[in-house]
């Protein structure tokens, strides 16, 4: 049994300057602490990493940059990284795993999951990914927010930028379960960390989603605090979650109107090999 210094060396180990070999190795043992710890330290290796928008790709035709990387980060692919090497059982494992949790079918511009409220989060609900908990934290102070996307959202520029086929526009009124910001600090002081927070501002018709940005939750001593990658600073910072919303209330007409808030849980997928996994070679 690997002791707990030694578990705290390797959860902070940053994946940059590990090789292939020494990742596998550090993901595994992180493989004996329980999901939310297992989360928390899993981004802890990303803390200080560069932020890059979209850094991943399919690694050739419409988005040629790589399938995966430990250089850079955004938003989404922090939380998609993390719940990958988190996740997924085995060394062989990490890759289609992160496919399972970035597309909707073979990887390809036009299967992956684009749109947060319309694609990503419905997809990762539908296989097992995630759970929402909204409701869990936020009680009767639940909100529900919508977003309609139609023929028109998809004449728009911004829309229009995605180069999406028509039969992989999403159409329809997609709604999301949210804790208002400012009783997020106060609903959340007693949440796990490893939680998956989104970001949802108000609706801007216009745009193909009203999400803003995802993050992870930690706490700490703090309180509340979030684990992102963040445009402002250039990189993979924590930030207290009081803080992040004073600062973002105050970001014009697309201000928050509320948190939605998201369990990571093992998929069904995965469940029966994580029981069977071999050992790290």
């Amino acid at each position: 049994m690997i002791g707990a210094a030694l578990l705290a060396v390797l959860a902070t180990t940053p994946w940059v300057k590990l090789d292939d070999d020494a990742r596998a190795k550090q993901a595994q043992e992180l493989q004996k602490l329980p999901l939310s710890e297992r989360l928390a330290d899993v981004a802890e290796g990303f803390l200080g990493t560069p932020y890059v928008l979209s850094p991943l790709g399919e690694g050739e035709g419409h988005d040629p940059d790589p399938v995966i990387r430990w250089d850079a980060l955004d938003c989404v692919t922090l939380v998609e990284e993390t719940m990958a090497l988190a996740l997924a059982p085995t060394r062989d494992q990490l890759l289609p795993t992160l496919n399972q949790i970035r597309y909707s079918g073979a990887p390809a511009w036009e299967t992956r999951n684009h749109i947060t409220e319309a694609q990503w989060l419905p997809h990762l609900v539908e296989t097992g990914y995630l759970k929402d908990v909204a409701k869990q934290w936020g009680g009767a102070d639940t909100r529900v927010l919508k977003k309609v996307l139609n023929d028109e959202t998809w004449k728009a520029k911004m829309a229009q930028g995605l180069a999406l086929p028509e039969s992989a526009r999403p159409r329809g009124e997609y709604a999301l379960n949210v804790i208002p910001p400012e009783l997020a600090v106060e609903k959340l002081a007693r949440a796990p960390s490893g939680l998956v927070l989104v970001i949802v501002r108000s609706d801007r018709p216009w745009l193909v989603t009203r999400v803003s940005h995802v993050a992870m939750l930690l706490q700490t001593r703090k309180g509340p605090t979030l684990r992102h990658a963040s445009r402002s600073s250039r990189k993979v910072v924590d930030e207290p979650l009081g803080s992040f919303i004073k600062r973002n209330l105050d970001y014009g007409k697309w201000t928050i109107e509320g948190l939605a808030v998201y369990e990571v849980q093992t998929p069904p997928s995965l469940a029966a090999a994580a029981t069977q996994k071999a050992p790290a070679q």
